[in-house]
């Protein structure tokens, strides 16, 4: 068995697979974000239920969002504070008494989309989640790439490119992360409705939002295709750098189905003359993805085929 964990700032999800990646059992607890012990505890006493239901010790892997020092273990986690300053993984492995392998949610969910049916003919892919934020996770010939700090493709955080704020005379926003001016702050779900609230004044829905744009709404069409101006205009910039095969988006965003097809046009904008834009490919697990990638951390070369 394999576990696969999403931990996040509201729920910790745990999902046990075989070792062909079929969902055999599945849990979801609130998360303890201010007490580190309730938070020890807790994990421990999931790996225990999940151990009773499978009749195995499963492998762990382990997803959440946060940035862990290279160099002492220590997490810095906005998302659940608890965790800030703590040597997150040397604890938990005192807990269970077994291995434990961590990464970020972002490259969890990239790593399973890597390793689909949808992707397999695609040697370099992409991780694209745009939800609550954004982040990404690059995969090539099936390996994560992490980099230096284990913090690459942080793409959420590069700056908005200066002809888009001239463009759309967009202020500077300051950003969770302690920098200013992220794309995060401009093209995350949160992000779109604050463009709406900038070009129209007006507080909606995400989906109303969409549905003022299928009826061509004039200030909702405005709205969504600045932001697919920009976000066609930041995938491209990856591709430039990375000349990925494919970009497989996740997140809350990515189930509006016309940005399938807007996207491409954007980015083409942004690219070299002749220069095709990469494939933009909805996630196939979807929600499940995140879990899935943790659990892929752990499991046997044929295990990653599935």
């Amino acid at each position: 068995m394999f576990y696969g964990i999403d931990i996040g700032g509201t729920k910790t999800e745990i999902v046990a697979f075989d070792d062909e990646m079929q969902i055999r059992w599945r849990k979801r607890v609130a998360t303890p974000v201010q007490d580190y012990e309730l938070f020890l505890s807790t994990f421990s006493s999931l790996i225990d239920t999940a151990d009773w239901a499978t009749g195995a010790q499963g492998k762990i892997g382990i997803g959440m969002p946060g940035l862990m020092d290279r160099h002492t273990g220590e997490l810095l986690s906005s998302n659940v504070p608890c965790l800030t300053g703590r040597r997150i993984v040397d604890d938990l492995i005192d807990r269970v008494s077994r291995p434990i392998a961590v990464d970020n949610d972002c490259c969890c969910f990239a790593l399973s989309e890597a390793h689909t049916q949808q992707a397999r003919q695609y040697p370099r892919i992409f991780g694209a989640i745009i939800g609550t934020g954004l982040g990404g996770g690059l995969v090539i010939d099936g390996q994560l790439y992490r980099g230096r700090n284990r913090m690459a493709c942080e793409f959420g955080h590069l700056p908005l490119a200066a002809q888009f704020a001239r463009r759309y005379q967009l202020a500077e926003l300051a950003c969770g992360c302690g920098l200013s001016g992220c794309v995060e702050r401009y093209l995350s779900g949160p992000g779109l409705l604050g463009l709406h609230r900038h070009f129209s004044g007006k507080t909606v829905t995400m989906d109303a939002l969409w549905e003022g744009y299928r009826q061509q709404e004039p200030q909702s069409v405005a709205t969504i295709t600045a932001w697919v101006d920009m976000l066609g205009g930041t995938l491209a910039q990856l591709q430039l750098i990375l000349d990925v095969d494919a970009f497989v988006l996740g997140g809350g965003v990515s189930n509006v189905e016309a940005i399938y097809s807007l996207l491409p046009q954007a980015m083409t904008r942004y690219l070299f003359p002749g220069l095709e834009p990469a494939k933009i490919l909805p996630a196939v697990h979807g929600a499940t993805s995140g879990v899935r990638g943790a659990a892929l951390l752990q499991a046997e070369p044929y295990a990653l085929q599935s």
